[in-house]
């Protein structure tokens, strides 16, 4: 577990083991039971197609403010049997994610006690490992991404409104979508301003504006995870 003082940092400190656990685990969707928040559990998918002792990619899925777990599963599960693709969903304490609410701390924690979980029993790639939300999600995973770029490979932000990073570790690839009719983001103060400054520091960013609102459009899910997939 990653001590307060790293969590208070941002700093996730698990990685994958170096030998992938050979023996046979649950696959399926369940909950991680983490001292979960009254708000909702922390979830687990691992896809049916998964054979122990062969790596799989993965991605750490983080909701948008008032979200919790559940509510963002069906955001990429119905990619995730056809990519092989495990997902951990946590849940924030409050609302939204500390770094919102007061700054980096207990999410950290949380997150860094479910990839511990994942990384004891499952084999996950470290060279397709991402970390991805929605809104406030996508806001929070390009923070932490930035921040934890020597465990993450790829970043996928849906609709993010902003970026605060503890620091510029590593190079993860990142993708960004936003809906030029967004009422909630403004695409104009939001992801057209996150883009240059992404690019200006020298990450590798792929971009997609698409017509429509404050969602994920399933065409625009389906190439973010062809493109994590791609490598």
């Amino acid at each position: 577990m990653a001590s307060e003082k790293e969590s208070r940092k941002g700093r996730l400190l698990v990685r994958p083991a170096e030998a992938w656990p050979a023996e046979a685990a649950p696959v399926g969707l369940r909950s991680l039971g983490l001292a979960a928040p009254a708000r909702g559990d922390h979830l687990l998918y691992v896809p049916t197609g998964y054979r122990a002792g062969h790596p799989a990619p993965m991605v750490v899925l983080l909701h948008g403010a008032g979200g919790d777990a559940r509510a963002t599963l069906d955001l990429l599960r119905p990619l995730a049997d056809a990519s092989g693709l495990i997902l951990l969903i946590p849940t924030s304490r409050r609302y939204t994610w500390d770094v919102i609410v007061g700054g980096y701390g207990p999410d950290v924690e949380v997150i860094n006690g479910g990839l511990e979980e994942v990384f004891s029993s499952y084999g996950v790639d470290p060279a397709r490992l991402a970390v991805g939300g929605f809104s406030d999600g996508a806001s929070y995973a390009l923070s932490l991404g930035i921040t934890n770029g020597d465990l993450f490979s790829h970043v996928l932000a849906f609709s993010p409104g902003f970026m605060a990073p503890a620091a510029q570790v590593g190079s993860p690839r990142i993708f960004v979508s936003h809906g030029t009719g967004d009422e909630v983001l403004r695409i104009e103060r939001c992801s057209r301003t996150i883009v240059p400054r992404l690019e200006g520091a020298g990450y590798d960013v792929t971009y997609r504006e698409f017509e429509g609102g404050h969602t994920v459009p399933p065409e625009i899910a389906l190439e973010a995870i062809n493109w994590f997939d791609a490598g």
